[in-house]
Formats: C-alpha cells, structure tokens, sequence
C-alpha cells in the first residue's frame, strides 16, 4: 500500500509531504516530467544523491557491438541503449555559504507535488539554516509540451527573518561520462547491482566527445557527437534573475561542465527568482555547430514571448489534453489520482514523439536501454488512436520508416517481406537473445493490427494508401512464406502452420503454431488481402503506385486470403480449451500457488530452460488473443481458456495483469477485474514489481486506459463495428470517458442502469449496445437502459480446477514446482514413483 500520509489522496495532483532517501530511484520516476522527446527525472535540484541523474531525449543513444559466447548466423550484432544527455536540472542554494542537502538539514516544511492538471512540478522547501535563518524555497520544473525542445526551471528564495548571503549556482552537467559531480549514490546501491536484464547497458568507455562549447553572459551552449553511434547533440541554456536586492554574477564553462553563479545580498523578506531555460536539440549527424544555432533560435523566440507565456501556454495545452483524455471513476478519489498519473504518463511519453517511437519506459528513465517493443501498437495506440489520433498516426510513421531495415531483416532470416525488430531504436534488431526476441514473430501482425485500429477509428484512408500499406503488404509477405501448408493423403491442402515462433509469453518460448501469433498473423493475411482490394476498386491510380512501388503481383492477395482460412488454430477437446501452442499441454505445470514469494519473479530465480519445461505464463497468451480478436471466439471459449490460463499466469511482466484484468470483467470475475485492475494501476506509484526506479512502465500506463475503457466501459470495435457492454464495479457509482471515432467526439458514462452517449460536432456515430443499433448524432444524447453488469462468478480460477483433467493422451494433470533431489524418478503406470535412500520405492505425492 502507498504510504497515504506521505503521499495523500488528490484526484488532480501527485503530493509528497515528507523526503525520503530509501526511495529515491522510484520517487524519481514517479515526478518526472517529460513530453514524449525530452524527459527529466524528478531528481532533486541539489543534483545530490540519486539512484539516476537522468536527462533522456528519445532516440538519442549510443551503439555498441553484442558480444555473443557463441555466434550463429542471423543474430542481431550491434546493440543500442538510451544515453545521458548533459543534465541541466542543478540549481544549488547556499544560505550564508551552507547547502541545502536534505541528508543534515532542519526542513520544517516539505512539499513535492507533480499537477496533473499543467504538468507542472513544484516543491516547497522551509529550512532552518544552522545559523537560524529561516528560509523558504521554492522550485518549478517544466517541460514544454508546445516547445518540445524546452524546459524551464525556476528557483525561488525568501530569507524571512534576517539578512543573508544566498547564493545559487545553476549547472549543467555531462553526467554520462563523469558521473556525479557531487552526486553519489543512495544508500543501498552503491556497489555492483544484482542482475537484471530489463536494465540498461553501461558503457566502459567515454560516450559524448565535446565538440563545441561557449559562454557569453548568461548564456551558454554545449555540444557533443556520440562515440560510435554518431548522433549530436547541443544544449543551450539562458538564465534570468528577478530581485530587488543587490546581485552579482559569475559564469564559466569548460567541456562537460557550465556553471551561472548568481550571488545576492538578500534582505529580510526580500525574495529573488532565478529562471533556467534550457533547449536541447538532437541529430543523426547534423553538426553540433548547427544543433547550437537552432538552440538559440528556440531561446531567442521564448525569452522574446516571457517565461509566463510559456507555463500559460502548457496550462492551455493540459486542459485540450484532459478535455480529450481524461477517465473519470466517480467515488473512488485514490483510482482516480493513479488514473489520470498513468494517462500524464502517456502524454510525456508519447505527444511529442513526433515519428520516433514510443520507449518502454518512456522519457523518464533508462531501463529496457530506452527500447521500442510491441508494447507501442499493443497498450500505447490503443489510448492515442482513441483520443489523440495524430499521436497515434506519428507513431505509425515510425514503424513506416523502419521499412528498409525490417525488410533487410527478414531477407537474413530467408523470408519475403519485412520483419519488424523485436527491440531497437534505430530500426536494427537488438535483441541479444532470439529465443524471447527475434522468435516473436508476433510483431509484424502486431503493428498491422494497430494500423487497421487506427484506420478504422479515424477514416484515414490517405495514411493507408500512401504509407500503411506497405506495411500491410509486407508483413503478410513474411507470413505466407514463414509458414506453410499440410496436405491430406489424396494431395488436398488442410491447413496452414507456422513454426519455430514464441508468443507474448517469454516462459515458453520458439514452438509450434502459438495460438496468440497464428490468429493475429490470420487478422495480419486478411487486413493486407483487404486493403489492397479495396485500393484496385476504389483508388486505382494509388493501387498502380503501390503495386509498381512494392511489386506486388496481384495474385499474392489470393494467396494471403487462403492462408488465413485455412489457418491452424489449436483446440483441445480433451480440455476443452485452446493450448497455447502445439504441445504446451504435454508440458508439467507448475505450481505457482506453492512457489514462495522470494521466488519470484520466476526469471530472476530459475533458467530458462527450467521455465520452459513447465506450463507457466510470464504473461497472458491465449488470454491476449481473446481480447484482441474476440470476436473469432465464442463466450463458452473465452471463460474455459480464462480459467485454464489464469492460475498459471505468474504476471511476472507488467503487461499482463491489465489483460487478464480485462478478460476477468468479460466472463464475469468481475471482483478478480477489479484486484487485477489495482495492480496495474499501481504497479508503479507501490512500486509493486521492484523496478519503478528504472522508468515508468509506459504500456502498462496504457493498458490501464484499456481496462477502463474496453474492460468496465467494454468498449469493443472489431472489423469496425463500435459495440460495448459494459462490465461497471459493483462500488463505482459511474465511469465516464471520452472516444473520437472518425473526427466525432463521444462522451460516454456507465452507471449500474444506464449507458450514455453524447456526441460532439461531426458526422453520426452507429453503435450498438449489447447487441442493440443506435445512432447520436451531432450534439445528440443517447441513454440505454442497462440491466445488469453481466454475469457474475466468485472467487478466482485455482489450480484444484485443473485436477481432474486429463491431457488428449489420457494422462492425468498434475502441478509441482521445480526443486532439487537427490532420488531418481522411476515412472511404473501412471504414477510416479520414486527410487528412495533405503533402496525401497514409494510413491511421490
């Protein structure tokens, strides 16, 4: 639980009111702030003690190569990870010469808050100097939303009862390579850190070599070219000071340190204001000489518009964002202050990406070495496709612009087509391990997926037919060529499979036909078949460009259709469920609910090849497939397979518990949607998987979206049709949100008996009901009356349902967790027996 007298409810604000070292890294997290280019941490402006200084800009990174013990043909050999930019977040006050450092100051008054409503971070400081003045400070933090190249920072002090000597010195620091300056580490990480591959990658050698830097007045301007990577970077800062008290100032610079030193003689109760604009430009090669000009041109425009402009602009730009986006839980103020955490988490994450991709974790840390997964077109879209479809549309655009490289890629792996990398940040697959990487070959249905979500949700034809297609066109090009055809004795085809592949579920991984990657890859075959069928009917000339572009034979439409009729999609009747892959049933299972919790999570503490021998989920599979494609499954399927997969569900991955949370509301656990809901919502803000330190957990942030929306709101809208039935908790009293569908604003709200639409300015919206047509018009109400919220099951799925079961073999279901023994197992029957010390065998129980 979240600690509520140090971080009190407030539905619109994040608020700490006591500092606490022991955990720095994830409260760093936590009130970072961040447009989607440029991120800070929410370190504190002593630039002291910190688990990571951390000033990212998305793409900016360095590459390296991956040193494989043993090198096979086709693994992914240069790596990439996030870098440092050059932190601009230190702004030091000395009182009478003494630091405020937090570790040994008397603070009287303490308050951190992040305003969800501007994006806005401020703290309040009252410190008791050991001389006994008492001063208050004050410090904003903000990055700019409308300039996205800008932050500003403002510092002010107020000495109340004496005269005093305050000084601030304001600095920006190449922390990459000369980490700290002052800094140190926190109590607890100092030392080699233990293993975990979600971190990011350290580089042993010096990574921004100086190109350029300058001071004139209280300006300066830094820049830097990337080792090996090539990237540059320039960082441009200006520097106001507000007083009616005496003041002098003093600046230097040298290659990876500027200091702006402002020294005032303040009297009592005479406060002074110091303002930091800092602009950082980034490039794949463009000189440094060329980035600090445009750094300049930024600052020349914004000190010619006033800082207050800026933060007015930012207050302007939030009310749009929370106008579009906001989800309202009526009665529940504690989900709502972490719900509308995780949509400012979208934003900072995703609305000035502007065609880059969206990292895991966003701008507001290193962890996954600032990588681009499947979590964008999966959890991230779904929120922007639905509220801010340009955001969605510039995300797309990257996977557009990766083209050249996914089809280069494929090519290696002896496909047709493309094949989209399973991490990167330059379009080059990173991934070091192909087995949890390149094997998931899921991505490239995946990103189709999110393009036809899009053009289905937003009418945007003229994206599709320019650029969307060729994703379509070549992601199916890779299927039909992945997989193949098995025939019937007389020479008939039958069905259509495909091999060597790992689903969403990294606990089981390279097998045959995975449920989860043959229906979306049969989605994938059909959307491309679709689109370029209705590109030869509807817009021809566009169709004879793609087709001269792409060389597309129209024979290969027929072909992709074929191969998503006839597609396997694995069924046990024995079971009465859909296995996740071809023998996943064959597979021992494991006994989640006798692991012990310092066991967890399963990755941490056991091989790999130990998990992959057991039924175990990393994350949800089947359980996704249900979700994303529905409609191909009838509600008898999706309650089987929920209360199959669900105890073996570890939700070891942050993705998961939204998804089951999500299919729980669906079937009726409509009590383990809303614990499964909490745990998302949360998964950060408690820190609930150890790992917040490294940067919010972006998708999970998005999935939370998805819960609300499609879980209690049950919003649904396969092959375009808008549908809901609604799924509301039995203690929210309503749940509101808002969708664009096709430039129409919809305001939507759920209560135990009533679904209600209202439509803004646009064309008429047709929705359905469960199961019952309406349409609202331009500013038009609709209210259905709801009987119910669905069925309704107790509990939650155990393992003791599984006990009884028996595989298509007829061989009994057991579960067991892996341990050492020294005794040999001896199979007689279908008992397992054992060989014990005394030579004498018994039965193992």
């Amino acid at each position: 639980m979240m600690d509520r007298a140090r971080f009190p409810i407030d539905p619109w604000r994040l608020v700490e009111k006591r500092y606490s070292i022991e955990d720095v890294g994830v409260t760093e997290t936590l009130f970072a702030v961040g447009n989607g280019y440029l991120g800070l941490r929410g370190n504190h402006p002593e630039g002291r003690a910190a688990h990571e200084h951390g000033t990212f800009i998305n793409g900016f990174h360095e590459t390296f190569p991956i040193r494989h013990a043993e090198h096979a043909y086709g693994f992914a050999e240069v790596g990439q990870t996030i870098i440092n930019a050059p932190d601009a977040k230190v702004m030091r006050v000395y009182v009478d010469d003494e630091p405020l450092s937090f570790d040994v100051a008397d603070v009287r008054e303490y308050e951190r808050v992040l305003d969800m409503r501007t994006g806005v971070l401020t703290r309040h400081v009252r410190w008791i100097t050991p001389s006994g003045k008492d001063v208050e400070i004050d410090f904003e933090r903000m990055v700019s939303f409308e300039e996205k190249h800008l932050a500003v920072m403002r510092v002010s002090v107020n000495v109340r009862n004496a005269d005093a000597a305050v000084t601030v010195s304001c600095q920006t620091i190449n922390r990459q390579d000369g980490e700290d300056v002052y800094g140190g580490a926190p109590p607890g990480r100092a030392g080699k850190a233990a293993f975990d591959p979600r971190r990011a990658e350290k580089m042993s050698e010096r990574v921004l070599q100086p190109d350029e830097y300058w001071q004139n007045g209280q300006r300066f301007g830094l820049a830097y070219r990337v080792s090996e990577s090539g990237m540059t970077i320039s960082v441009v800062a200006d520097h106001l000071i507000e007083t009616e008290n005496e003041y002098s100032t003093r600046a230097s610079i040298e290659p990876d340190i500027a200091k702006n030193v402002f020294r005032v003689q303040a009297k009592a109760g005479v406060p002074l204001t110091v303002t930091k604009l800092v602009v950082y430009h980034t490039s794949r090669g463009v000189p440094g000489r060329e980035l600090v000009d445009r750094g300049q041109r930024t600052l020349d425009r914004v000190r010619a518009e006033g800082v207050q402009e800026q933060f007015d602009r930012q207050v302007a730009w939030m009310a749009a964002f929370w106008d579009r986006s906001d989800v309202v839980i009526e009665g529940r103020d504690d989900l709502q202050q972490a719900a509308r955490w995780c949509l400012l988490q979208l934003a900072q994450a995703a609305a000035r990406a502007d065609g880059l991709g969206v990292p895991a974790k966003g701008v507001s840390g290193s962890g996954y070495s600032g990588h681009y997964f499947w979590d964008t077109e999966i959890y991230v879209l779904p929120f922007l496709t639905y509220t801010t479809p340009q955001w969605a549309r510039n995300a797309l655009r990257m996977r557009s612009l990766m083209l050249p490289a996914a089809r280069k890629r494929a090519d290696q792996l002896n496909e047709a087509g493309a094949l989209f990398p399973w991490r990167t940040i330059n379009g080059e697959e990173a991934s070091a391990y192909y087995a949890a990487g390149t094997a998931q070959y899921h991505i490239n249905a995946d990103v189709s997926f999110a393009l036809a979500k899009y053009v289905r949700a937003t009418g945007d034809d003229e994206f599709l037919y320019r650029e969307g297609v060729d994703i379509a066109v070549e992601t199916a090009r890779l299927w039909s060529t992945l997989g193949f055809w098995r025939f019937s004795e007389s020479g008939d085809t039958e069905s259509f499979h495909i091999h060597g592949v790992t689903g969403p579920d990294e606990y089981t991984t390279v097998v045959n036909d995975n449920l989860f990657t043959n229906v979306m890859a049969r989605f994938n075959l059909r959307f491309a078949a679709r689109v370029v069928r209705e590109m030869a009917a509807t817009v021809p000339d566009a169709y004879l460009l793609m087709a001269d572009r792409l060389g597309l034979d129209p024979a290969e439409a027929d072909g992709w259709e074929a191969a998503a009729e006839a597609m396997h999609i694995p069924y046990s009747e024995a079971l009465g469920i859909h296995p996740q892959d071809a023998v996943f049933l064959e597979r021992e299972v494991w006994d989640l609910e006798s692991t012990p919790p310092e066991h967890r999570p399963l990755l941490l503490h056991f091989h790999p090849l130990v998990i992959y021998r057991y039924q175990v989920l990393k994350q949800a599979d089947v359980v996704l497939a249900l979700f994303l494609q529905g409609n191909h499954f009838t509600d008898e399927e999706k309650l089987a397979d929920f209360e199959y997969y669900d105890p073996l569900t570890t939700g070891d991955s942050t993705l998961s518990s939204v998804v089951q949370s999500i299919l729980a509301a669906e079937v009726g656990y409509q009590d383990l949607a809303l614990e499964y809901f909490e745990q998302s919502i949360f998964v950060d803000l408690r820190d609930l998987h150890h790992n917040a330190a490294d940067g919010v957990h972006v998708a999970s942030a998005g999935g939370v979206w998805t819960a609300l929306v499609s879980g209690f709101g049950g919003m649904r809208d396969h092959f375009g049709e808008l549908t809901f039935d609604p799924r509301l908790p039995a203690d929210w009293p309503s749940l509101s949100f808002t969708l664009n569908w096709n430039e129409t604003q919809l305001r939507i709200t759920v209560t135990t008996d009533v679904f209600q639409v209202v439509a803004g300015a646009g064309a008429p919206v047709s929705f359905m009901v469960r199961g019952a047509s309406y349409v609202v018009g331009a500013g038009e109400t609709v209210t259905v009356r709801l009987h119910g919220q669905g069925p309704v099951l107790r509990g939650r799925p155990t393992l003791d349902d599984l006990s009884e079961s028996l595989r298509e073999d007829g061989t009994l279901l057991s579960a067991s967790v892996p341990t050492l023994t020294t005794s040999i197992p001896v199979i007689t029957g279908s008992m397992p027996v054992v060989a014990g010390d005394d030579g004498n065998f018994r039965i193992d129980t």
